[in-house]
């Protein structure tokens, strides 16, 4: 009786809880961000330029878009079809009970590993669709203004997003993408690549990296549900979903974190080779995970130029940061802000959506805690990212340590043995764990 008693006192308070959050979160400000005409605009790697004769700003919600030449117009028409081309996830409510809690909402403590997922998803566009694909039906929601997005353009793709999400119960339901005359075969194969991914990240026990998933290998770290995760924390427990991701599809993607601030190319590439080594032709594709700290308390903008080159490579899947109730995923710049999507925003009825205006910040009030992630296809092409990212890191550094490094070898080689082997059931190692440990306090050693 006892028992039953504080599991109901648990699911009261979550409920409250809940209705607390959903009021906070739910609702959402319409704010415009202003871009200069007079500055490129990075996202992920693609430059865009806005520039007119006339001086001034752009608005990127489309509320300016009649008063440009159609020649720009058409510019800033291909960033927006971009930017909105990226998943964007936030905190959601009404999922099914997270397993040993009485959570059914992340809202309040799920944001670093919201921003994970977008990292990871960026990773696997690039992976299955390339950095040129955009959405087709980016610019559709064009006539909504997004005040009404929760109770009308969301709710217009629900029906079609929800059955991407039961795929694991029915993969048929994938193989049919909606009929659109004008698509050749191509672009129906990549709209059944999109909603796979997306599948991949719903609020559903079942769904290989949704958020059911990820606190499951973060209890190996000494995490619950409800406790807030850092960037560095997210970054291993991504790297452990991937490698238990059991969907075929998966099996030719690998991910990689870096260990106190360094890159171990042989280990890398070990990753990569791993299908040769069980008799498989062919490399993986490898998404390289790199916790650092740009700064003490606050964020060094020494860095800022290191930053804004990480953000200007196609390779780049972004950046994910902050501290609790304040981590955001970068994916872009202009001039000294950074563009970024928010995932402090709570809704029920849909486990995924878009998002159609960025909003940008300034460098300054970047956190300094954060994860950087970049894609490599193959080991050729990690080894070209490791040659350009390392000019990068020297160019940028001012002190004499640069802000992590790529060495050749093992890091056995240099000391850093494995803890002892650990059993199947046991995801992360002994010595794992107390990496793990030591991150989830954000502790790092600043050169």
């Amino acid at each position: 009786m006892e028992a039953t008693g504080t599991d109901e006192v648990e699911k009261i308070k979550s409920k409250f809880m809940s209705a607390w959050h959903n009021m906070k979160y739910s609702w959402v400000l319409k704010t415009k961000t202003y871009f200069s005409r007079n500055s490129p605009v990075f996202l992920l790697g693609k430059c865009y330029h806005f520039k007119t004769e006339e001086s001034g700003e752009l608005s990127t919600d489309g509320s300016s878009f009649d008063k440009i030449s159609t020649e720009i117009s058409g510019n800033v028409e291909e960033f927006r079809k971009d930017f909105i081309s990226r998943i964007w996830l936030t905190y959601r409510e009404e999922f099914p009970q997270i397993k040993g809690s009485a959570l059914t909402t992340d809202c309040g403590w799920g944001c670093t590993l919201r921003t994970g997922q977008m990292l990871l998803a960026q990773g696997l566009m690039l992976h299955f669709l390339g950095r040129a694909w955009v959405w087709p039906e980016a610019l559709a929601m064009d006539g909504c203004d997004s005040e009404s997005w929760p109770s009308s353009t969301v709710r217009k793709l629900t029906a079609s997003l929800e059955a991407s999400l039961t795929a694991e119960r029915d993969p048929r339901l994938l193989a049919r993408p909606p009929a659109r005359r004008d698509w050749d075969g191509t672009e129906s194969r990549n709209e059944l690549y999109h909603r796979k991914i997306i599948s991949w990240f719903g609020d559903s026990p079942l769904a290989a990296f949704g958020l059911h998933q990820l606190i499951e290998y973060g209890k190996k770290s000494g995490k619950m549900a409800g406790d807030w995760y850092g960037p560095a924390v997210v970054a291993h427990i991504l790297r452990k979903a991937v490698e238990e991701a059991r969907d075929p599809e998966l099996q030719g993607v690998t991910v990689y974190v870096a260990q106190d601030c360094t890159v171990y190319s042989s280990d890398v590439i070990d990753r990569q080779c791993s299908f040769v080594a069980s008799g498989k032709a062919g490399t993986k594709a490898v998404i390289i995970l790199v916790p650092v700290r740009l700064g003490g308390e606050r964020t060094n903008t020494d860095y800022l130029e290191f930053v804004k080159g990480i953000l200007s490579l196609e390779y780049c899947v972004g950046i994910i940061g902050g501290r609790p109730k304040q981590s955001y995923y970068f994916a872009g710049f202009q001039d000294d802000s950074l563009i970024y999507m928010d995932p402090h925003y709570c809704q029920s009825f849909v486990d995924v959506s878009i998002k159609d205006f960025p909003l940008e910040m300034s460098f300054k009030k970047m956190d300094p805690s954060c994860t950087i992630g970049f894609y490599c296809r193959t080991v050729q092409d990690f080894e070209k990212a490791s040659e350009e990212i390392t000019k990068m890191l020297k160019s940028s550094s001012k002190e004499k340590y640069p802000l992590f490094t790529f060495v050749k070898g093992h890091s056995r080689d240099y000391d850093f043995a494995s803890g002892p082997l650990h059993e199947e059931n046991d995801l992360f190692s002994e010595d794992e764990k107390k990496r793990l440990k030591r991150f989830s306090t954000e502790e790092f050693v600043l050169l």
